[in-house]
């Protein structure tokens, strides 16, 4: 291959199409294809689509835009364009000829809000835009076989599309959820049974060869490579598209028996209209997943119960009989950790500092629960949240003498701006007081920009 075509690869994608639907969970790959679905008599060169110019433009346009932490190789994606200049014509040519070797990913462990961890496994850049270019060449072959009722890392899917369709099965009378939670689903997953299934599809063996080796790449921790004979860890762009393969045999036998179901990538819920039907059908789905797909359900986070009483995607729904789409709880405590944490390290920053860091936090949150139609509680996190902030204020001001003269320039009487300085009281209880209030009242933080939760979503359903 020319070097230019090298230098196009990486100089080229600067103005490519871009974008990622908000909605969708944004680990995983961008689902935007490059082609149209294939005639079965073309997918034995699918290789060549792979490593085609404008495929891996895409695929380079999509990595740079996700940047993403550096693998075991401690390449950034910043040095990607150089690397691509010299090394692309070999690398091409090795995943021509089904020679090219994927290298071990970089675990992570994340903590899990309910305890225990995440473990990612963070693949080099170059595996990275491998990976995004395979995805974007095989989404097309797979897409036409997917069900209607996975929502999960695909073209024009959400999690709002999700939860907004299990809330009408419940407001139809289906007002019991078979909760399944998928034990350690990314690290379990069979690689035969796996490889099975993108084989019914993907003809081309040097493909096929590829993503073996790609989910059986091990994975380094400590500079200690440990061998890899199950799973497809989370981190890489082909994962997210590979579980939704593995999972369209769920799919297909639970529309085989005529059910009302939501899946999201891992998380599958299954709408009945009593509690003896959902156990019925969990002990039925449990026996299925074990035997045809070798993947094991956690009875301890699974189980037979109202959908209100359970989460789905961060969501909730009201006990009424037109149930309303709420924000779970642990959702709404999620976020109070995040702002929390935020106030924390703002004690040796300025409150407009500080208001700029929390302004994507709270914008972000809000973008994604919009669905939501009980206003209540973003009113009270919208409260509580100024409150956080007028705490880190009376912390930062620290003396009575400074607390008396602030006050006073904010507009307080002299009276009540010394009487308050010198309350006693500690910093949560000032900042719910009235002079705190009044002090710095909501407007004061409207003025500063910080992002209103109920504005935001006023302006979402507004624009919906």
């Amino acid at each position: 291959m020319p070097v230019d075509e090298a230098e196009a690869l990486a100089g080229g994608a600067s103005g490519e199409r871009t974008g990622r639907n908000p909605g969708r969970a944004d680990a995983g790959a961008e689902t935007d294809t490059a082609y149209g679905a294939q005639p079965k008599s073309e997918r034995d060169r699918l290789m060549s689509r792979v490593v085609e110019r404008d495929n891996m433009q895409l695929a380079y346009s999509r990595v740079m835009k996700n940047r993403g932490a550096p693998g075991i190789d401690g390449m950034r994606c910043e040095d990607l364009k150089a690397w691509l200049k010299v090394n692309w014509p070999q690398a091409k040519r090795a995943l021509l000829d089904g020679a090219y070797r994927p290298q071990p990913v970089r675990r992570v462990d994340l903590p899990k809000p309910q305890g225990g961890v995440r473990t990612l496994g963070v693949p080099t850049v170059v595996d990275r835009l491998i990976q995004q270019a395979l995805h974007q060449a095989m989404q097309p072959l797979f897409e036409p076989i997917f069900s209607q009722s996975s929502y999960g890392f695909r073209p024009g899917r959400s999690a709002q599309q999700a939860v907004s369709k299990a809330a009408e099965y419940i407001r139809g009378g289906k007002r019991w959820v078979v909760d399944m939670d998928l034990e350690k689903f990314f690290d379990r997953v069979n690689h035969d049974v796996l490889m099975a299934r993108v084989a019914r599809q993907v003809q081309d063996k040097t493909v096929l060869s590829l993503i073996r080796r790609f989910v059986q790449a091990g994975m380094m921790a400590n500079g200690v490579e440990t061998p890899r004979y199950e799973g497809t860890p989370q981190g890489g762009p082909l994962s997210p598209l590979l579980s939704n393969i593995l999972l369209t045999d769920l799919d297909r036998e639970l529309e085989a028996r005529n059910l009302s179901f939501c899946r999201y990538a891992d998380d599958c819920n299954i709408y009945v209209s009593s509690q003896r039907a959902g156990r019925r059908i969990m002990e039925g789905v449990k026996e299925f997943l074990a035997n045809r797909l070798k993947l094991t359900v956690n009875e301890s986070k699974s189980a037979v119960e109202r959908p209100w009483k359970r989460k789905f995607l961060g969501y909730s729904v009201t006990a009424q009989q037109a149930s309303k789409i709420r924000i779970a709880k642990q959702s709404i405590q999620r976020l109070m950790d995040a702002v929390r944490q935020l106030s924390i390290e703002g004690k040796g920053s300025s409150l407009p500092q500080t208001i700029e860091k929390l302004n994507p936090v709270l914008r972000g949150w809000m973008n994604y629960f919009s669905l939501t139609q009980s206003r209540r509680p973003i009113e009270e996190l919208d409260a509580w949240v100024r409150r956080r902030l007028r705490c880190l204020v009376w912390r930062q001001w620290k003396r009575p003498k400074t607390r008396e003269s602030r006050m006073l320039a904010l507009g307080l009487d002299a009276q009540r701006a010394w009487k308050s300085s010198v309350n006693g009281r500690g910093p949560w209880w000032n900042a719910g007081a009235k002079h705190m209030i009044a002090a710095l009242p909501p407007k004061f933080f409207n003025q500063l920009g910080l992002v209103s939760l109920v504005a935001t979503h006023q302006h979402l359903q507004r624009s919906a």
